[in-house]
């Protein structure tokens, strides 16, 4: 006797586990929670077991069997595979989608200006991007690939490292003029920009650690205008609203551009955070992914002896 495949009443069955909830799931898979609920029941009803202890009244939290419980981890990781498959059923399309995530700022100032000659060696590849600071769910979200900034671990994900990054302060040639900057200590009296795009607890450089660095207690480092996206912040500094705290891979085509001008080059400071390209482990061969990833790194080997892209 062939065995029926409960498909959607597995997902409704995983997701209710996950929420402990036939309401929570109904909002994830987009139905009612009485269609959840009636595929859950079609699941108990053809493996002749109850899948969760239900309260009284349908209010408690659902909670999974010990026999669910133990099969869980088999169903998730089943589902996984399913959308691997699917991902290498789409490599014999002409037409597949690279969907990659990067932060907005990222996308603004590195990847875009870059993005042309990816899509020239892969016409037959569209990239979809999804700039987000949300870390996503790549399988739950279908995503391929991504650019992430931080320390190189997160749960779940190949994390290999694509880029350091060095901090400094820039402002306009105005402002440059404007002010007499013969030594850092001379920024506790500028107007500065403060970059709030990632917590300062996850390492993040801040004003406060570039003076420490330099030797200088200010008054207060806190100051000024707060923005919590990098290229805003680069913004800003070239409308002459003060002096900001630049990431070098954020900044490089600005200040080529003589958009920006850099304070104190004699001063080094290296951000303990650098960029990361991530993907999941059982994605690695496919081949979109590894020809993007190994465009990334193409650009940043040549970084260093090709002048910055000026605007159009």
């Amino acid at each position: 006797m062939k065995t029926p495949v409960y498909l959607n009443a597995l997902r409704a069955f995983e997701a209710s586990a996950r929420h402990q909830s036939f309401s929570a799931a109904a909002a994830e898979l987009n139905v009612t929670p009485a269609a959840v609920g009636q595929l859950v029941r079609s699941l108990e009803d053809w493996l002749g077991t109850p899948l969760f202890v239900r309260g009284s009244g349908g209010r408690a939290r659902l909670m999974v069997t010990e026999a669910a419980e133990r099969a869980l981890p088999d169903i998730r990781a089943g589902f996984d595979r399913l959308s691997l498959g699917l991902e290498r059923l789409k490599e014999g399309s002409a037409n597949g989608v690279l969907t990659v995530t990067v932060s907005p700022a990222f996308a603004a100032k590195w990847l875009l200006p870059r993005i042309d000659r990816f899509q020239a060696a892969w016409p037959d590849t569209d990239v979809r991007l999804d700039t987000s600071l949300k870390l996503l769910d790549f399988v739950a979200q279908g995503v391929d690939i991504g650019v992430r900034y931080g320390a190189g671990a997160w749960p779940g994900l190949v994390a290999e490292k694509l880029m350091d990054e060095e901090i400094y302060p820039v402002c306009s040639p105005a402002v440059r003029r404007s002010g007499k900057w013969r030594a850092p200590r001379d920024l506790t009296r500028a107007p500065l920009i403060h970059d709030l795009s990632v917590d300062s607890h996850a390492g993040f450089a801040s004003w406060h650690a570039w003076f420490e660095s330099v030797g200088v207690t200010p008054a207060s480092a806190s100051r000024g205008m707060k923005i919590n996206n990098s290229a805003a912040v680069l913004q800003a500094a070239i409308e002459g609203h003060g002096v900001a705290l630049a990431r070098s891979v954020m900044a490089r085509d600005d200040l080529a551009a003589g958009r920006l001008v850099r304070l104190f080059p004699e001063v080094a400071f290296t951000s303990a955070l650098a960029y990361y390209v991530v993907y999941r482990p059982e994605c690695a061969s496919l081949p979109r992914l590894t020809a993007f990833r190994d465009w990334l790194r193409s650009e940043v080997r040549e970084e260093v002896g090709r002048p910055a892209r000026k605007p159009r």
